[in-house]
């Protein structure tokens, strides 16, 4: 049975990835109004999702995106994160451009999405804030330190907001996907074994799944998708 969200408006950051386009089209298909973010639009995505261009690394842009997406729409009801980024590299040999760069992209973007999300949210009585984090959080691998530190910050952070939004109808939760069968990823992994990464449509029926009523009862709550 296809879960309806109609009615609701669910706002997708990151939306021009391969993973991206194809949550978008699925909460589409579920009768959201759907509100695509990214840095560069043009042409990606079809007519009848609302586009906003923006950089969600930036404290006025994200403020100035959140504005404007209501003003569009009217409500926010559902925030997906899915802005991130990945570098290899062992903490004794980054830079610390690097980290830097790690933080802003998967832990400071996610901070201030949740942080205007949460007060709309907050104010309207309801909504869902979902964050894209990352299965080498919880098992992390040498190699990848800065990548790995910034994304179980955003463990942390989807665990207190939703803490302190407890009691309200505003859940937080957290999808943590093991490698995405993306066309990126396989260009740049092209050895690998694809038929162990996770699929974007699962990850997509998933997301579709927290944004729904179905899941009222989760929050908090950091859900593994993919092999181990």
């Amino acid at each position: 049975m296809m879960i309806s969200l109609k009615g609701k408006v669910v706002m997708i950051t990151g939306a021009s990835g391969g993973l991206g386009q194809t949550v978008a089209e699925a909460f589409s298909r579920g009768g959201a109004k759907v509100v695509v973010v990214s840095r560069e639009l043009a042409g990606k995505f079809a007519k009848e999702l609302v586009g906003v261009q923006a950089d969600v690394t930036d404290e006025a842009e994200v403020q100035r995106l959140m504005k404007e997406a209501v003003q569009k729409t009217t409500r926010l009801d559902c925030v997906i994160n899915l802005v991130g980024g990945f570098a290899m590299g062992r903490l004794a040999e980054t830079d610390a451009s690097v980290w830097s760069r790690m933080l802003s992209l998967n832990l400071t973007s996610a901070f201030l999405l949740s942080r205007e999300a949460a007060r709309i949210m907050s104010n309207q009585g309801s909504g869902r804030i979902i964050h894209m984090a990352a299965r080498a959080a919880v098992d992390p691998f040498p190699g990848a330190g800065a990548y790995i530190v910034s994304k179980s910050g955003l463990l942390a952070l989807i665990k207190v907001l939703a803490l302190e939004l407890s009691g309200s109808d505003v859940k937080v939760n957290g999808v943590l996907p093991s490698t995405i069968d993306t066309p990126a990823n396989r260009q740049s992994m092209p050895d690998a074994d694809f038929t162990q990464w996770v699929k974007p449509e699962a990850i997509a029926a998933l997301l579709v799944f927290l944004a729904s009523d179905e899941a009222d009862a989760l929050n908090g709550a950091l859900i593994p998708i993919g092999s181990s």
